[in-house]
């Protein structure tokens, strides 16, 4: 295929999962159904039972609003959820209260079959830093209520915040008891740090796990997913878990995804199985779109020609500024590590060079207090011993040198020291200190990477991979691979994370404990314990 022909294909190749939208975006996404009027309009619904099986969501507060979701399904793992292929109006409230006795907002939104019967219903013109309860309505049947806050003012002095930090969350190796946990925790927001699903076929019998005999808990519903039925199935799947409803219900979540919700390791338009990129790119359009219709996300991130604006920012008054990357989406294709002319080589970047831009920009803003890195793949350098060799990966910054050496050499010279990584990938708790690997730099920030919340079902602890890792990253300050999230609070002074992990997630009810708490003083870069 010639070059402009090839060109030519890779752009049409995303408008064909999308053109039928590009131009209606804005409509799609639209809270108030009153302007909307289409003739295959389904106008008075009745189910069976409920279809609000999937649960409630909200998320991407601002101060003055976020999103409320939700999607309908009475049989959700069967294709098309069970639900008439019709557009159907939902009924949606906001009120000041749990038991809904002053409603502030109320209003219908459409839930189109082609975006699989979602709701992404925005909201503006609230009150700045305060609770609100909302539910849906449709054919007689309620949703379960769920608690959203908006953002405090941009200049509001604020003197604290507390979010959690999980993701990696496989269906088949362990109950979503972290999510659980997370429910229950007095928390501003959730940041989900991508692996929301796992794409792949379960395997019967006995395989391996942590070195042992291990057996799927639960298995996934149908083959390795390539469609966008596929992908809705399989959302469908993991979003009727309680546990993960729960969390949902119980507070707003920032969400950006890492490479399972489309393929493992897959790279800008490549996968790691060397499909044609144009190939490739109508499954990840199909994947980006069944992710959209099941995330709490504004219409800013609608899928567009393949597309997603998955990288933004939120500030939390003038205590904390959280910039959410994207490190998938433009990402070089990885490289043999033993490549070091290539792993090091400038032209190569994790998150593009436009992103890039972006981040530099946002850290050199004095305003916050603190500048917080929210992303899905460390930027810690660590390395370990692997069949006898010293390795580090190459998914992660580590596989990026250049990328990973401008953005802590811009960090240090801004000077503000006041900048804390959050992330996640791994399967594993890490508190790390971040210097630069080719340079006697000093501690430039710090980062703490979060562990699954079952992927590596329950985990055995300090391992000897973490021994290893220990040894030959001499910045890390600890590391388990038990199950959890990390808790961050953030105050004036200090930003501390709490490591959380569960003893088991095998069983349900695991028990939660706090494994290790580490802080970052305000202007002091480097972790201690606390």
């Amino acid at each position: 295929m010639d070059n402009f022909n090839r060109r030519r294909f890779l752009a049409l190749s995303g408008l064909s999962a999308f053109g039928a939208w590009m131009g209606t975006a804005s409509l799609a996404a639209r809270a108030d159904a009153s302007a909307l009027n289409p003739r295959n309009l389904l106008a008075s619904p009745r189910f069976a039972s409920s279809p609000f099986t999937l649960g409630v969501a909200s998320g991407d507060p601002s101060p003055d609003g976020m999103v409320l979701w939700t999607r309908l399904a009475t049989e959700p793992l069967v294709f098309g959820g069970g639900i008439t292929p019709r557009p159907i109006p939902v009924q949606w409230q906001l009120a000041a209260d749990d038991g809904f006795r002053r409603v502030l907002r109320q209003g219908s939104a459409l839930a189109h079959p082609e975006l699989g019967h979602a709701l992404h219903v925005e909201l503006q013109g609230l009150e700045p830093g305060r609770p609100y309860w909302y539910r849906f309505t449709v054919g007689g049947h309620e949703s379960a209520v769920g608690r959203t806050c908006t953002l405090p003012a941009a200049t509001a002095q604020v003197d604290r915040v507390r979010f959690a930090v999980a993701g990696c969350q496989h269906f088949e190796e362990g109950h979503f008891t972290g999510w659980r946990c997370i429910a229950e925790e007095p928390l501003d927001f959730v940041f989900h740090y991508g692996d929301y699903i796992y794409e792949g076929e379960s395997q019967p019998g006995v395989r391996r796990m942590n070195g042992q005999p291990f057996t799927n808990l639960r298995n996934h519903v149908g083959p390795q997913i390539y469609t966008l039925d596929d992908y809705r199935r399989r959302y469908a799947q993991y979003k009727s878990d309680a546990d993960l409803q729960a969390a949902h219900a119980a507070a707003p979540w920032f969400v950006t995804f890492d490479d399972h919700e489309v393929d493992n390791n897959w790279a800008g338009a490549e996968d790691q199985d060397g499909t044609p990129s144009e190939v490739f790119l109508l499954r990840r359009a199909q994947a980006f779109q069944a992710y959209y219709e099941n995330m709490p996300l504004r219409r800013s991130a609608f899928p567009v020609s393949g597309h997603m604006q998955l990288y933004r920012r939120a500030r939390y008054g003038n205590l904390m500024d959280l910039h959410l990357l994207d490190t998938r989406q433009y990402r070089s294709k990885q490289v043999d590590m033993a490549a070091r002319e290539q792993v090091e080589s400038p032209a190569r970047s994790i998150v593009g060079a436009q992103q890039e831009r972006w981040l530099f920009d946002g850290l050199a803003d004095a305003a916050p207090r603190w500048h917080t890195i929210a992303h899905q793949v460390s930027l810690g350098n660590y390395a370990r011993e692997k069949d006898g060799q010293v390795v580090s990966s190459d998914d992660q910054w580590s596989g990026y040198l250049d990328s990973r050496r401008r953005l802590l050499g811009h960090i240090q010279t801004l000077g503000f020291n006041n900048v804390v990584a959050a992330c996640g990938d791994a399967h594993r708790h890490y508190a790390s200190d971040l210097v630069q690997d080719n340079a006697d730099s000093g501690v430039i920030s710090s980062e703490f990477l979060a562990t699954s919340i079952s992927s590596g079902a329950d985990g055995q602890g300090v391992d000897a991979m973490a021994r290893t890792t220990l040894q030959h990253s001499p910045h890390l300050k600890a590391t388990t691979d038990k199950r959890g999230y990390v808790l961050c609070d953030v105050t004036r002074d200090a930003w501390v994370g709490d490591m959380k992990t569960l003893d088991q997630v095998m069983q349900p009810d695991g028990k939660l404990e706090s494994w290790k708490r580490y802080a970052v003083a305000h202007g002091r870069p480097g972790l201690q314990e606390a």
